[in-house]
Formats: structure tokens, sequence, C-alpha cells
């Protein structure tokens, strides 16, 4: 059986928030995922403007957006 319970952990102990339908000394798997420490999702508009910001290339980068076809497929050799 499968069941998602939201808990608080205080004093070293899960609080649940909701009684579960389980029976007294039942052994259970817990795993842990804090909800507190997620980072905040982005808009569409935040992620676009961060896109936006970046350079298209930089003079010191071994291969740029030029080199991409080349990479990809090389010249085709009879040889």
């Amino acid at each position: 059986m499968t069941i998602t319970i939201e808990a608080v952990y205080e004093e070293g102990v899960l609080r649940l928030l909701k009684p579960i339908p389980l029976a007294e000394g039942t052994r259970v798997e817990v795993t842990v995922i804090s909800t507190e420490a997620k980072p905040k999702d982005k808009t569409p508009r935040e992620i676009l403007t961060e896109i936006a910001a970046m350079p298209l290339e930089v003079s010191n980068d071994k291969f740029s957006g030029r080199d991409h076809d080349t990479i990809l497929y090389p010249p085709y050799s009879t040889t």
C-alpha cells in the first residue's frame, strides 16, 4: 500500500497532519521530501530574459555556433 501524507518535523519527531488508515504497530518505510526548500519557480518571462542576456559567442571558446553543422555533420569523404 502506498499513502502520501503530510507531516511536520518537531523536536525530532514527524507529526502527521491527518490520521492515516494503518493498524497500530504497522511498520512503514518513510521517504522525506522537504517542501520548504524548493527554489522559486521562474515565470516564462524570467526564463526568456535570462536566455536573452546570455552571450551568443565567447571569443575564447574552442567551438562556436558557426561550427554546429561541421561538428554534427562532418564533410563527406570518398577516401
